[in-house]
């Protein structure tokens, strides 16, 4: 069996819990189209692996979940993967059994496998500047709509996705915050630096610079970074490779910079600042304080690095203990 298989549709039961299943993550908890997405899949996926042992979705069995997830690690699947995989079918599962589809709930008693999540990759301050430079130094409509959009990730930790798709209402000349809507539709108040603040005013002078040729004023688009493509505005894609150029101009490894970067940047320097982990956590939009945490590590890890690259007695032998 491989995991990646191309399986015939479910039967049409199965497709009909499915399909009440992403519903309910789409109407109640405003689940991402991605997440629809592979939840989706590795629901047929799985539907699929189950009818060829005789069962259905309706009727599947913690053995029949426990023996998918083997066949998964056989295949070599990380255990990341698979630990999403289990996450989509405990949550299938958890609603049948809620909504009376089920008399039990086959996936309560499987354990997610266990993974080791890696420590976020950063820039350092002077790598940050050295962006930011190479963004100002970039001449006209072009340098200010950059520079405003590195601001919003790195002054105020924004999603990618957050950024591209901010609303033209939600930027204000002169206000000292955005209201940005994240993942699940959670609003959260992001601060603005005052240097962030006059990045935006000078973008909103040019903004109409960037609004498609058959629509006049700068109210034709409803989007912050509007443009000429089919969604409208700035696409994340496009925003990353923006990203990599900049890091060419300004001497920094492009295949160490991507907007996740500095979202990751901005955390950590705060931390190594002395920002409280509950406020960082807020400004993320992290849900739990759990994910925000991983940040600390790389703080911690940054700092200790220093002491044993700076302090005078660190080059002595045995003080590394």
């Amino acid at each position: 069996m491989t995991e990646a298989a191309a399986a015939p549709d479910p039967a049409g039961a199965d497709r009909r819990l499915m399909d009440a299943f992403l519903e309910m993550m789409a109407v109640e908890r405003a689940a991402a189209a991605n997440t629809l997405k592979n939840y989706g899949r590795d629901l047929m996926r799985f539907a699929v692996f189950a009818g060829a042992r005789g069962e259905t979705l309706e009727t599947a069995g913690a053995g029949d979940i426990a023996a998918w997830l083997a066949a998964l690690e056989a295949d070599g699947i990380a255990a990341s993967t698979a630990a999403l995989k289990v996450s989509a079918l405990k949550q299938f599962y958890r609603f049948l059994y809620e909504e009376g589809y089920r008399a039990d709930n086959p996936a309560a008693s499987i354990d997610r496998p266990k993974t080791r999540r890696p420590l976020p990759k950063i820039l350092s301050t002077d790598e940050v500047a050295a962006l930011f430079d190479a963004a100002e130094n970039i001449d006209g409509a072009a340098g200010l709509r950059l520079t405003a959009m590195l601001e919003l990730l790195y002054a105020a930790g924004l999603r990618v996705s957050e950024l591209v798709s901010l609303p033209l209402a939600a930027a204000r000349k002169g206000e000292r915050a955005l209201i940005v809507r994240g993942k699940g539709g959670r609003e959260r108040l992001a601060p603005l630096t005052p240097r962030a603040v006059a990045a935006i005013d000078a973008y909103l002078e040019v903004r109409k610079a960037f609004l498609p040729k058959k629509k006049a004023g700068a109210s034709a688009s409803p989007w912050l970074f509007p443009s000429r493509g089919k969604t409208g505005h700035v696409t994340a894609a496009r925003f990353a490779q923006m990203l990599k150029d900049l890091a060419v101009s300004a001497g920094v490894s492009p295949a160490r910079v991507s907007p996740h970067v500095l979202r990751h940047a901005f955390a950590t320097h705060l931390l190594e600042g002395g920002a409280d982990l509950r406020s960082v956590q807020q400004m993320l939009g992290h849900a739990d304080i759990t994910t925000t945490q991983i940040y600390t590590h790389v703080a911690q890890d940054r700092l200790r690095d220093l002491v044993f690259s700076k302090h005078p007695l660190a080059k002595k032998k045995g003080n590394r203990d």
